[in-house]
């Protein structure tokens, strides 16, 4: 290709890439599908992608040392300390359910599709992997009951790296069996593998997370420090032991994330959006490789595999899992349907596949399109189906219209007290230890911790919630709230107190107002005035419209003295009110307002 061309190539897909991952956040689908899909066709569908005769000799050293990138960020995310928190059915999921489901995709792949016993394991430990870039996406569309939302969205997270070690494991088994004379050689391959890969990621892991907690290194130079120590660490353990170098950064990741006195988070930031670029050029260019004459040959009995994987693996594997939980049988079929498959399994079936190919074994570069069919099968099927068969099982969440409220103080429990009143899921956050006990002596469901935290991202349960309250006396912590839950809720859903000192500010020191939200109240509301009215004795009232007595009549009642909130409708929707409100309630709605005692 002449270097016109590669710019066209890479312009390409720059844009392609851009295209998806908005496609798929407009329509909550996982990205996944629609980079496939891309590749797809601009590699052996139009021929307009020849990744091979692009990059040369150079593609899969690329791949490989984005495949490493990626299995070390997703590696960064299972802390060992949170697993006592993830409940019995997740552990069971990730461990029995997960062998069970290796074990039948596995048999099923062997006496299928004729591969031998040693390929078929490793497709079985490919396809066994779930992931959070696949799954949070759907849950956004499907809204199931929280209990089944919260053990979908762990096994996601939790499964990804125990999943990729487990494939890097059986594919060094599979390298040193071809490698050795006999078993016992194959073995002792295999356990060099296992040992090199194992001291080079835990030594890297412990190098650099001293440096980073003995601070001999800026801030600024983590991510740069840590994007050169994965990329050393990978190429000098496959220098040292060929192919042990996923294992390596695998592991690598896994040390750092549970090293005490080591932040990994601005790391996983940083490793999060390089894995979105990595992700959506790889996948891409990786799908135009597809032989799809091969995959094409194998008929319908991919077909089949397909189903054995949807209708006897999954749901054997929820089956084993679930026993003796409190579930009902509802829940446990909702469960037994969404396996979406994603990131680790086509990721590392490209790099695999080729090395199994260049190491001789027969049908080795069939694990890529066949992975492929079984990622875009799974997506396809149970996005298009998942969110009619909750309805139909009636573990579906109604329309998210709850309240996400930041701040527990005392103006935030009145307030999320009132809401539930009016029958409206309400869920309080702060990071004051204080203020998140006096909630929960109160009844109040509450999250421990900074909202907009790495943390927050993979366990504050957003099901059912459809509003933001950003009620906190610090301004600027409102104003992150709203920023952070931007995408999640809309603008036109994001509400806040009034900041007393932006008045004071001038432009280049004032939040806009795009980034703050929405003023809270018919009248708006700082913090410092609604905790002082409410010391006063203003209370939070709710009040039916009658014909009898209907806004007019309200009105004349309360006057100036009353500073409305909310009002529910006749529908049973309730809508926030801001200063710029222009509602006109009717017989049939509920208000709730902030009355002020007539002596103030």
């Amino acid at each position: 290709m002449s270097e016109q061309q590669i710019l066209l190539a890479f312009g390409g897909i720059g844009v392609a890439a851009l295209g998806c991952q908005w496609l798929a956040w407009r329509l909550k689908l996982p990205a996944i599908l629609f980079l496939l899909l891309s590749g797809i066709l601009a590699g052996p569908v139009l021929g307009w992608l020849d990744p091979q005769e692009m990059f040369g000799p150079l593609l899969m050293p690329l791949v490989s040392l984005a495949v490493a990138l990626i299995l070390f960020e997703g590696s960064l995310t299972l802390h060992l300390s949170e697993w006592r928190e993830i409940g019995s059915v997740v552990h069971r999921l990730v461990t029995l359910g997960a062998l069970s489901t290796w074990a039948v995709i596995t048999l099923a792949t062997h006496w299928l599709l004729g591969f031998d016993w040693m390929l078929a394991l490793l497709f079985g430990t490919l396809t066994l992997v779930t992931g959070p870039t696949v799954i949070v996406p759907m849950l956004r569309v499907v809204r199931p009951k929280a209990s089944i939302a919260n053990i979908l969205r762990w096994e996601g997270i939790v499964i990804d790296p125990i999943g990729a070690l487990l494939a890097v494991v059986v594919y060094s088994f599979i390298i040193a069996s071809a490698a050795g004379e006999g078993l016992s050689h194959s073995l002792l391959t295999f356990g060099g593998v296992i040992l090199c890969g194992s001291l080079f990621g835990i030594a890297g892991g412990w190098v650099l997370g001293s440096i980073m907690r003995r601070q001999w290194l800026p801030e600024y130079l983590h991510n740069l420090a840590t994007l050169a120590a994965v990329l050393g660490i990978f190429i000098a353990s496959n220098q040292v032991m060929h192919e042990s170098g996923l294992l390596a950064v695998t592991l690598m990741g896994m040390w750092m994330a549970n090293m005490k006195g080591v932040d990994v988070r601005h790391i996983l930031h940083f490793k999060e959006n390089l894995s979105v670029l990595l992700i959506s050029g790889l996948f891409i260019l990786l799908a135009a490789r597809l032989d799809l004459k091969a995959l094409i040959a194998l008929g319908p009995l991919v077909l089949i595999l397909l189903l054995v994987i949807q209708f006897i693996a999954r749901p054997l594997n929820v089956l084993l899992s679930t026993a003796g939980s409190n579930l009902n049988w509802r829940e446990r079929a909702l469960l037994a349907w969404i396996a979406p498959r994603g990131i680790v399994a086509a990721a590392v079936s490209a790099i695999f596949a080729i090395r199994l190919d260049e190491a001789g074994h027969q049908g080795a570069l069939l694990l890529v399109p066949l992975t492929f069919a079984v990622i875009i099968g799974t997506v396809v099927l149970q996005s298009a189906t998942a969110r009619p068969l909750a309805r139909l099982l009636k573990v579906a969440e109604p329309a998210p219209s709850g309240f996400l409220i930041v701040g527990a103080n005392g103006p935030a429990r009145t307030i999320a007290k009132a809401l539930q009143q009016l029958g409206s899921r309400v869920l309080l956050t702060d990071s004051s230890w204080e203020n998140i006990r006096a909630a929960r002596m109160e009844g109040l469901p509450t999250y421990f911790g900074n909202p907009a935290s790495q943390h927050a991202d993979a366990h504050l349960d957003l099901v059912g919630l459809g509003h933001l309250l950003a009620l906190s006396p610090s301004g600027e912590l409102n104003t992150l709230a709203a920023m952070r839950f931007r995408h999640d809720f809309g603008h036109q859903r994001l509400f806040a107190l009034a900041n007393s000192q932006e008045s004071r500010r001038t432009d280049k020191h004032r939040a806009s107002h795009e980034h703050r939200g929405q003023l809270l109240g018919s009248e708006a509301l700082t913090y410092t005035k609604l905790a002082s009215l409410l010391g006063q004795g203003a209370e939070l009232y709710s009040t039916h419209l009658t014909e009898t007595f209907d806004w007019d009549d309200y009105q004349a009642l309360h006057g100036e003295r009353a500073t409305l909130l909310f009002a529910r409708d006749s529908n049973g929707w309730v809508h926030v009110v801001t200063p710029e409100s222009s509602l006109k309630p009717a017989p049939g709605w509920t208000l709730l307002a902030l009355i002020q005692p007539e002596s103030l």
